[in-house]
C-alpha cells in the first residue's frame, strides 16, 4: 500500500491497531490500518464518524499515552518508530517533527492564556530562546498565516478572534517549529465557504514554502480533491480503498466510497436532484459485523457470489485499473457496475465520457 519510493517516504505507519478495552469489551477503533506518505505530499484520509481517522492520527502523535488504550504496530517517522520512544523522547517529537492543528480550535486553545503566549510556548519549549523572541516569532507567524495587525492580535485572547481567525492562530501554533508533518483534523469544520477555501489555499501556500507533508481528515470529498494526493477511505477501523487521489474519485471499485461521492451534492446540476445517502449506521466497533463491515448497508452484497460478503473479511486487493490503487471488496466486477449502475446515478453527465 504505497505510492512512494523509500527515499520519499516520511511516514509509513504499518498494521496500527488502537483498541480500548471497555467494560462491554474490546472496542475496535483502528484495527490493523497501513499507508505510507511522502515529503511534500498530501494525505485525504475519509470517512463516516466513527470510522477511526481521529483515532489513528492521535496515535501518530502519541496522544493515547497515559490512556487506557492498546497500541500496536509500527509508526515510522523518519526511519524512527514513535511507539518505541518514551514519554519524553515523544514530547521532543511531538511539536518539533510533528504537529497537528484539531478540529474546534476554541476547544483546543486555553480561555485564559492570550493567544501570542500559546502560539510561542510550542517556540519555547522545543528552542532555547527568551521569551521576547518568543513573542517576536508568534508575530511573524501571524502575519503569515494573514492575521491583521500581528502585533496588536497577538495579546487578544481566543474568544476575541472570529473562528476563520482561531483556524488561522491553530496553523500558526502548529507551523512554529517548521514540522515536517502536519496533521489537521477537519480544519475547515464550522466555517463558511469563503472562509474554508482561504483556509485551504493557506495551508497549500504554507505546504509548499516548508515542504510539509500533510494528512488531511475530513468528510468532505471536495476537500480531498483540491488537497489530496492519495486517499484513504476508512470503514469501521480498516482501509477499504486506498490510492491516488484521481483514481480513486474517477474509478473508485468500494461500495462505501461509490455511497460518499453519491452523497456529495453537485453545485452545477440540477437543484432538485436528490441526494443518494449511504442506508443504515455505521457498525459498533465493539462489535462489527462478521465478514465484510460494510455488507449491511451495502446494495450491491447480493452480486457477490455465494456468503462471502457475510463470512470473510475482503483482504485489500489491487484494483482493476492496476498501479497502487488498492480496495477492499468481494465484487468480481467492481469497475463494471460503478460504470453501468452507480455512474449514471450519480453523475450522469460523465458517463458518455468514462471509458
Amino acid at each position: 500500500m504505497t505510492t512512494t519510493t523509500n527515499a520519499d517516504v516520511l511516514l509509513s505507519v504499518r498494521d496500527l491497531k488502537v483498541h480500548f478495552p471497555t467494560m462491554d469489551g474490546i472496542v475496535k477503533a483502528t484495527d490493523g490500518l497501513s499507508f505510507d506518505l511522502a515529503k511534500g505530499t498530501t494525505l485525504g484520509i475519509v470517512g463516516e464518524s466513527g470510522s477511526g481517522k481521529s483515532v489513528s492520527s492521535s496515535a501518530i502523535l502519541g496522544l493515547h499515552r497515559g490512556t487506557n488504550a492498546i497500541v500496536s504496530g509500527e509508526i515510522l517517522l523518519d526511519g524512527e518508530d514513535l511507539l518505541q520512544l518514551n514519554d519524553e523522547q515523544m514530547r521532543r517529537r511531538r511539536g518539533q517533527d510533528v504537529a497537528m492543528i484539531f478540529q474546534d480550535p476554541l476547544s483546543a486553545m486555553h480561555p485564559y492564556y492570550t493567544v501570542g503566549n500559546q502560539i510561542g510556548e510550542a517556540y519555547l519549549v522545543h528552542n532555547d530562546v527568551s521569551k521576547k523572541a518568543a513573542r517576536t516569532r508568534s508575530i511573524e507567524m501571524l502575519d503569515r498565516v494573514g492575521i491583521p495587525q500581528p502585533d496588536r492580535r497577538v495579546d487578544d485572547y481566543p474568544h476575541q478572534f472570529s473562528g476563520g481567525m482561531r483556524q488561522r492562530a491553530m496553523i500558526a501554533m502548529a507551523l512554529m517549529n517548521d514540522p515536517g508533518l502536519l496533521i489537521a483534523d477537519e480544519p475547515t469544520t464550522a466555517l463558511d465557504v469563503t472562509v474554508q477555501a482561504q483556509i485551504l489555499d493557506l495551508l497549500q501556500d504554507l505546504q509548499r514554502e516548508f515542504n510539509s507533508a500533510i494528512i488531511i481528515i475530513t468528510h468532505d470529498l471536495g476537500v480531498v480533491a483540491e488537497m489530496a494526493d492519495d486517499v484513504l477511505v476508512m470503514y469501521a477501523g480498516r482501509a477499504v480503498e486506498y490510492g491516488p487521489c484521481k483514481e480513486i474519485l474517477t474509478h473508485p471499485e468500494m461500495p462505501y466510497t461509490w455511497g460518499l461521492l453519491s452523497s456529495v451534492p453537485d453545485v452545477q446540476g440540477d437543484t432538485d436532484a436528490r441526494l443518494i445517502p449511504i442506508p443504515g449506521s455505521p457498525p459498533s466497533l465493539l462489535s462489527p459485523p462478521k465478514g465484510c463491515a460494510f455488507h449491511p448497508r451495502c446494495v450491491h452484497r447480493d452480486k457477490v457470489p455465494g456468503d462471502l460478503c457475510f463470512t470473510e473479511l475482503p483482504d485489500l486487493t489491487p484494483a482493476r485499473s492496476g498501479g497502487s490503487h488498492v480496495k477492499r471488496c468481494h465484487l468480481p466486477n467492481p469497475d463494471e457496475v460503478y460504470r453501468v449502475e452507480v455512474l449514471p446515478e450519480i453523475a450522469p453527465d460523465l458517463v458518455e465520457e468514462t471509458p
